[in-house]
């Protein structure tokens, strides 16, 4: 398990926010964006520096708890992985 989430966020490939699939985020000085589609609807979030350090890990479950001006949010890491990973590791 990792300590802070930026140190999460540093290996991941992909998020489930609030159980919506995000591949689109970045994480930067300025704080870390995510965007995602949910049917129609864009979903963007944003959050600072300072709430991403005060964000807490949830054991039971599993997920990062982290707040921004409009309330809580769950935001679970996920490392994807494709078949053309598969496909290269057969080559080798």
């Amino acid at each position: 398990m990792t300590d802070t989430l930026t140190t999460a966020l540093q290996s991941t490939d992909m998020l489930l926010i609030d159980n919506l699939h995000a591949f689109d985020f970045s994480l930067d000085a300025s704080g870390l964006r995510v965007e995602c589609m949910d049917g129609r609807d864009l979903k963007r979030w944003t959050f600072t520096p300072a709430q991403i350090a005060a964000a807490a890990m949830n054991i039971d479950l599993q997920a990062w708890c982290i707040s921004d001006d409009k309330g809580a949010h769950q935001l679970v890491c996920v490392q994807a992985f494709s078949g053309q990973d598969e496909e290269h590791a057969e080559q080798e």
